[in-house]
């Protein structure tokens, strides 16, 4: 990045877009293979997965019940291996953009190979922080389902219009809470990546960078599962449930232009988290030691750099 500590709490949403984009030209070669080899994957899981269960969803509306049980058991575990792919290349991507970045950051030699060398140690803080979150999102969803059948019990059915407005309004705070969480989720993973914390450390660190920076992050996220939401309606649509209406090499066409918009946009969305991060370091005035980063960035590769002198220090300022 070439813009000073200082400047990036100053840096608006389109402003944080604009440095995320430019930051892969500074390394073209190892962003092309990041993305090739683990942000593609992810983007075909994500759209491709609903090719694969619409076959199995629509057998089981019109299977016996023996062949069904034996239909749901290739769902469940369709379900857990995709599940499985998800979150490992989730994490893997989210390790190998935020090491990236944070190397070019600090003017660390970047390449391909010592991303994927510094991956394992980087995942496995990445996957405890997400143990984290996913307690979290479980004892939050646990909570609305007790919400939604205390609305039930509460509210008078019969009235169609306050059921349903009441509704609305636990829906929407739902969705606001779970955007929020995400937030948080998207900037622990860097907090795991860049400082020596993770898991729940690193989750209260999130929660104290986004104080202030809150509409910033709420915005970023949900703008990123808005997009994410019209692409697999698009992808559904004509993709998986447009058979009748479009020919072969439409849906090709279609399904294969859709993968590569998603693949940008992950990719693009792990570099504004990256560069989020930075913007609420420096927000809350909190300085970014660049030679600490060098140093912690070279951990993960097993590096022992000794302490920088003040000349180098100064070069890594500029």
């Amino acid at each position: 990045m070439d813009l000073e500590a200082e400047e990036l709490q100053f840096l608006s949403i389109p402003d944080i877009l604009k440095e995320s984009i430019s930051i892969p030209k500074q390394s073209p070669k190892t962003f092309y293979l990041i993305t090739l080899t683990l942000i593609f994957p992810l983007s075909f899981a994500i759209l491709a997965h609903s090719l694969f269960t619409h076959p199995i969803l629509s057998q089981l509306q019109s299977d016996t019940t023996a062949a069904a049980s034996s239909d749901w058991s290739k769902l469940l575990i369709f379900q857990f291996f995709y599940l499985i792919f998800l979150f490992a290349f989730s994490l893997l991507s989210t390790a190998a953009v935020v090491f990236t970045v944070a190397s070019l950051y600090t003017s660390k030699p970047v390449s391909f190979s010592s991303t994927i060398s510094a991956i394992p140690s980087v995942f496995k803080r990445l996957f405890i922080t997400f143990l984290w979150v996913s307690l979290l999102m479980v004892v939050y969803n646990i909570v609305f389902l007790g919400f939604l059948v205390l609305l039930v019990i509460a509210v008078d059915t019969q009235n169609v219009v306050l059921f349903i407005f009441s509704l609305v309004v636990v829906f929407l705070m739902f969705m606001g809470v779970h955007v929020y969480i995400s937030a948080l989720w998207h900037l622990a993973s860097v907090v795991s990546v860049l400082e020596p914390i993770y898991g729940f450390a690193a989750m209260k660190k999130s929660y104290e960078l986004l104080k202030g920076k809150t509409r910033t992050g709420f915005i970023i996220v949900f703008g990123y599962l808005a997009i994410c939401g019209i692409i697999n309606g698009v992808f559904s649509s004509i993709v998986v449930h447009g058979g009748d209406n479009y020919g072969v090499m439409t849906r090709i066409m279609v399904g294969g232009f859709l993968v590569g918009v998603l693949v940008i946009v992950n990719l693009i969305v792990l570099l504004v988290q990256s560069v989020f991060y930075y913007v609420c370091k420096s927000y809350h005035h909190q300085g970014i030691d660049k030679s600490a980063l060098f140093d912690h960035l070279g951990g993960y590769l097993g590096e022992y750099v000794p302490l920088k002198s003040s000349i180098q220090m100064e070069n890594l300022d500029v």
